[in-house]
């Protein structure tokens, strides 16, 4: 089992409850300079307090199976807005949010996400006509997704 999967697996088995997931284990640099990054997310909300005890839990069992000889920071963290969705359960969290698609055709899609289905997503698409935005609604497959971000508002 390399890093990556071991503090997958770790993070998944040190959650406080269901309410809790993994977006992503990311771990970056080359030995004596490792960075491991946790992104942690919650369908219910979390705080700091929530990525400390994660960050010692994970810590913990990689001192007690040894798993790296070399220093390393370890980061928990929420993805951010500015993080791509990852995972339905991500896109579920942000129903009634405008997003942002890039397409695997490299086309961009601007609009609000309506409902999360098993294998698609319903999507409130903008759509210009003449000077006046209109909407559409089009379901998108998940495998024709290449990328997607929470557009933010400061309305």
């Amino acid at each position: 089992m390399d890093l990556k999967d071991f503090v997958e697996k770790v993070a998944i088995d040190s959650l406080k409850d269901e309410s809790y997931f993994i977006v992503e284990v990311i771990v970056k640099g080359v030995s004596g300079k490792t960075k491991i990054l946790v992104l942690l997310d919650s369908d219910t909300g979390f705080n700091i307090d929530d990525c400390a005890d994660l960050s010692r839990a994970i810590s913990n069992e990689m001192e007690a199976e040894a798993i790296m000889d070399d220093p390393y920071i370890l980061e928990v963290s929420s993805p951010g807005l500015d993080h791509p969705l990852k995972s339905k359960r991500q896109y579920q969290k942000n129903v009634g949010r405008d997003l942002k698609l890039v397409l695997t055709d490299s086309s961009i899609v601007k609009g609000k996400l309506i409902e999360v289905c098993e294998n698609t997503i319903k999507f409130e698409k903008e759509v210009k006509e003449k000077k006046k935005i209109g909407a559409e609604l089009v379901e998108i497959n998940f495998d024709t997704i290449e990328k997607a971000n929470v557009l933010v508002s400061f309305k």
